[in-house]
């Protein structure tokens, strides 16, 4: 049976359809995979700029010098033991200072017989004190021959003075000239002779002393003060060897806080609210022995000097393991019939 023409065309038409339908569908599977294929590149361009950089660090990391620490570099060089002997002796040295021992920069006397002198005694003076000088060297201080037989017994007595502050004016001319006659004095070049300067004189004359002569004790005394030296010399000789001494007539008392009253302390607010200094021995006449006066020699930079020199060298012996001796032998206004000074 033969179809019309009408159906023939039909047939066509229909068959047609699925193949029109279908291109779309051909189009997005072929950008699908185009897209697949560029995602795909791009993942692994970004794995193989990983891989590189990778071994690039890994490269520079084995090139770089590797960082030691200290211990590394001990262990390394076999000095742990070198350390500890370091520290050791490093710890050795802190307590030798604390103690007063150093090496000395100067020469020190002693007596004739080179035995350590029993004691450097000095007197506070000053420029205008000649008269008073003149006293002392015709009661209780000996002076020419017999000031020479008394460093053989082993006990040096000097005069205490600064320099002017105008170096080399007549007041240090007058010294140096009575200097040379009587070899009497003890000249503290670093020292300004004056009055506010008074409270870091001990710290001159101790420093001097020690590095100057090689004694038991060192014995700080004011020119207004008179000796019973030889009951000086016998109560120091019953001491001789007694290291950290502090010996001295023991007080203390209130701090003047009002400026302008006499014994003014700037520093008062320091000594807490009952204004009460420590004890510490009064400056009259104060004794110390020699580990005592070479610790004030190592440390006289850094010490701190207050308003008067007997508070300045107590607050230092506060700190140090320092034997406080109270003798009221040396209590200068004392009644005791064996004291062995008063006030002249």
């Amino acid at each position: 049976m033969e179809s019309s023409p009408a159906a023939m065309k039909s047939d066509r038409r229909w068959r047609s359809k699925p193949l029109q339908a279908s291109k779309p569908s051909l189009l997005m599977a072929f950008f699908s995979c185009v897209a697949w294929l560029y995602v795909a590149g791009r993942l692994w361009q970004d794995a193989e700029n990983r891989k590189l950089l990778t071994s690039l660090l890994d490269k520079n990391s084995l090139q770089r010098p590797k960082v030691l620490t200290v211990e590394d570099k001990l262990m390394v060089l076999g000095c742990r033991d070198l350390e500890r002997r370091i520290v050791e002796v490093e710890m050795e040295l802190t307590l030798a200072k604390s103690q007063g021992y150093l090496k000395n920069q100067l020469q020190q006397s002693g007596s004739s017989s080179g035995q350590r002198l029993l004691a450097v005694i000095g007197v506070y003076t000053g420029f205008g004190s000649r008269l008073r000088r003149n006293v002392f060297r015709g009661s209780w201080m000996p002076k020419g021959d017999d000031l020479r037989k008394l460093e053989e017994r082993g006990v040096v007595i000097r005069f205490v003075v600064g320099r002017s502050a105008n170096r080399g004016d007549s007041l240090d001319r007058n010294i140096d000239k009575e200097n040379r006659s009587t070899k009497d004095f003890l000249i503290l070049e670093g020292h300004e002779e004056a009055q506010e300067e008074l409270p870091k004189k001990a710290k001159f004359f101790f420093s001097t002393a020690v590095q100057k002569w090689d004694a038991e004790f060192y014995v700080k005394v004011d020119d207004n003060i008179g000796l019973d030296l030889e009951g000086l010399i016998g109560l120091l000789d019953r001491r001789r060897g007694q290291a950290g001494a502090y010996i001295g007539c023991m007080k203390s008392g209130d701090v003047i806080s009002d400026e302008g009253k006499a014994w003014y302390e700037p520093d008062w607010w320091k000594f807490g609210d009952e204004k009460s200094y420590f004890r510490h021995a009064s400056g009259a006449l104060l004794i110390l022995s020699k580990n005592l006066a070479e610790y004030i020699n190592i440390n006289s930079a850094s010490l701190k000097a207050y308003a008067h020199d007997d508070i300045s060298v107590g607050s230092w012996m506060m700190g140090l393991q320092s034997t406080y001796i109270d003798d009221n032998r040396l209590c200068c206004s004392s009644i005791r019939q064996d004291k062995v000074c008063s006030l002249a």
